[in-house]
């Protein structure tokens, strides 16, 4: 991959993580955090850090998932390989803080979980197309 191919892949990659998380955590579970977080959650998201961690989490999806799909020519490797990356990212963030977080909520770590496996796969599928579209 060339490095404008890269850059693509990363920045559409990232973009559909991030605005599917957002809507997620701003729209569709926003009561289920609020909820189960309390006064640990914030009014507002300190921007900052979403941003940083945005931008970081994409080039992992990048480097672990989309780009050993384009080098074995897999969709479903790209797709296999993300779901990896981020039930492992976040199993170790979940658990981290289900060990030393006083309270923190046990179906939190399931839903945490499971949505970002299925958030990653999904992006590291849209980076593996964004690829294939350019690479034609």
């Amino acid at each position: 991959m060339t490095i404008v191919q890269t850059v693509v892949v990363y920045i559409s990659t990232t973009l559909v993580f991030a605005v599917l998380d957002l809507l997620w955590l701003g729209v569709v579970a926003r009561g289920t955090y609020r909820e189960a977080l309390g006064t640990l959650m914030r009014d507002a998201p300190h921007w900052p850090a979403v941003v940083i961690f945005y931008l970081l989490f994409g080039v992992g999806v990048v480097v672990f998932a989309v780009l050993p799909g384009v080098q074995a020519t897999s969709v479903m490797r790209a797709l296999f390989v993300g779901a990896l990356f981020g039930f492992f990212i976040y199993m170790s963030y979940e658990l981290t803080n289900l060990a030393v977080i006083r309270d923190w909520p046990l179906h939190l770590v399931f839903v945490d979980v499971l949505w970002v496996a299925a958030l990653t796969a999904l992006s590291a599928t849209a980076g593996y197309g964004m690829w294939s579209l350019i690479n034609v």
